[in-house]
């Protein structure tokens, strides 16, 4: 193969660090043990070759993606909206999100900015607990979040997943994105939150 590409983005997940209560993470964090944190741990570890042919990788590690029209937030919706949203668990497990915009804009970034390279932290700088993010979230829809989910009915009903994604968790900084400056769009989850919903509306 003549015309190698420059760059190669794979694109990986915070799951990266596995379940790490409230210890701040960086790209420099070492990896979780438990089952998804591996399979990013070997992910990750595939784009090798990739390097070894003089390709520039960035692994990209995505925290939870804040859109109305998909993922996580959308699923959230519709209780939330009907005034029977809560918390998650004890809501202290935190929750390192990023706008949409923000990944498509970090995205181009990193396409653009020959110094990032390897794991790159795809997460908005002031991550916040599940019970921070479910009220800024009921205020935004003006509607009350006094219906928590008990930590053991994720567990029967999303099993080892749940435990890991709605009752992980995982403070995580994005380091490499403000060290080489890129201008994030949202940083604050309330105004990002009102901009993605006014949006969708």
């Amino acid at each position: 193969m003549t015309d190698r590409p420059k760059t190669f983005i794979c694109a990986s997940a915070i799951g990266f660090y596995g379940n790490r209560a409230d210890e701040t993470l960086t790209e420099s964090s070492a990896p979780g043990d438990d089952f998804l944190a591996q399979v990013c741990v070997e992910w990750e570890r595939a784009t090798a070759l990739a390097t070894e042919k003089g390709i520039r990788v960035v692994n990209a590690r995505f925290g939870v993606i804040l859109d109305a029209n998909g993922g996580a937030l959308k699923k959230m919706l519709p209780p939330f909206r009907m005034g029977v949203g809560g918390r998650i668990g004890s809501g202290k497990q935190w929750m390192s999100w990023i706008a949409l915009m923000d990944v498509i804009g970090a995205l181009n970034f990193a396409l653009a900015t020959e110094s990032l390279r390897g794991p790159v932290n795809f997460v908005a700088p002031n991550p916040v607990t599940n019970a921070e993010f479910t009220k800024t979230l009921g205020k935004v829809l003006s509607r009350p979040t006094l219906f928590p989910i008990p930590a053991f009915a994720v567990r029967l009903m999303f099993g080892e997943m749940g435990e890991a994604l709605l009752l992980g968790s995982q403070r995580v900084e994005p380091g490499r994105l403000k060290s080489t400056g890129y201008p994030f769009q949202y940083s604050q989850l309330e105004p990002a939150l009102a901009a993605i919903l006014q949006k969708r509306g």
